[in-house]
């Protein structure tokens, strides 16, 4: 297939390539390449991706609607994956501006040129983030999404809602793919993952944000990738509902999925495998919860296994122990770079 992958050179855009290069596909990476986080990170992931002679890069940011517009219309994908955005809850505090120029413009600029160009199937991203303060221990797709915490998850329920009318409007397949606390090897400088290895290994504290009361869904990266991929071949039909925790419209080819494995674990216990994984305790600060951050978040994950008879299953240990080994191989490479 041809398929356009927004955000190429971020954390999931990477694996996702990368996965589909090695399975055949035409994969055309989309990627402004910002300093959010290190660029020489994203160069080198793309870096691996141009090993692949069906891979070619697009680098723009997606507030230019003229090259989103022009890039789909010569790709003529038949798959679009949506991942290109402004992350992280802390960083939204200080610059609100820019989730709204990526998030929020830069997802309609991306629609406008796939109402001009058809697709069979668009995936974009959304997050767990979108639940807020719903009271529910359990996120459902069918909970109402109504209560963000931070402008982070007020433009991803945005995208989401944008979405849906122009899945109606226009006829464009579309599934939101709800991602619940992304790890693994190439990842985000700016997680906590990241962030705890790097003052583990430096013997410096770590901010244990919560207390190490909270606790996430903890997704590996390379289950997240099999999601998707499974998800390619199940763009939604309007009204036609797979299990009772299906949102699909009944007036458009819009759902949204939750991407987890439904299997919270505590902050605390997340950094004990971190430990066990680099042979050395961390030392910890305990500091209050952080404004905008969510306690806990845990998928219910039905719809999921409906559609794609998948869940996800890796777990912290086998996770954790894969991203070390590349955080002291692979990344320390990069870091010695100048």
């Amino acid at each position: 297939m041809k398929i356009v992958i927004t955000g190429s050179a971020g954390f999931i855009g990477f694996h996702l390539a990368l996965r589909l290069l090695r399975e055949g596909h035409e994969v055309l990476g989309f990627d402004a390449l910002t300093d959010y986080y290190d660029v020489r990170l994203k160069r080198a992931r793309h870096a691996v991706l141009g090993e692949f002679r069906a891979f070619r890069a697009v680098a723009g940011h997606l507030e230019n609607a003229d090259l989103v517009q022009a890039t789909i219309a010569a790709a003529k994908p038949e798959i679009v994956v949506h991942l290109a955005a402004q992350a992280g809850v802390r960083y939204s505090l200080e610059h609100p501006e820019t989730y709204v120029a990526s998030n929020s413009v830069g997802t309609f600029n991306l629609l406008e040129a796939l109402r001009r160009t058809p697709v069979r199937h668009a995936i974009l991203a959304s997050t767990s983030s979108v639940y807020g303060g719903t009271p529910n221990q359990v996120f459902v797709e069918t909970d109402r999404t109504d209560f963000p915490l931070s402008i982070y998850a007020a433009t991803k329920r945005g995208t989401e809602a944008m979405a849906h009318s122009y899945a109606h409007l226009f006829a464009i397949p579309v599934t939101m793919a709800r991602f619940f606390t992304v790890y693994g090897p190439w990842g985000r400088p700016d997680m906590a993952l990241f962030r705890f290895a790097g003052a583990i290994e430096a013997g410096t504290p770590i901010g244990v944000y919560g207390e190490g009361r909270q606790s996430r869904d903890f997704t590996y990266i390379d289950d997240v990738v099999e999601a998707v991929v499974r998800l390619l071949d199940t763009p939604p039909v309007a009204g036609q509902s797979v299990a009772a925790t299906d949102p699909v419209s009944p007036v458009a080819p819009w759902r949204a999925v939750n991407v987890a494995g439904g299997r919270p674990v505590e902050l605390m216990a997340f950094i004990a495998a971190l430990e066990r994984a680099m042979g050395k305790e961390a030392v910890k600060r305990l500091v209050p919860m952080q404004a905008g951050d969510m306690s806990n978040t845990r998928a219910d994950t039905t719809l999921l296994r409906a559609l794609t008879g998948f869940v996800p299953s890796v777990g912290i240990d086998e996770g954790t122990r894969a991203f070390v080994d590349w955080f002291r191989t692979d990344w320390a490479r990069l870091r010695a770079q100048t």
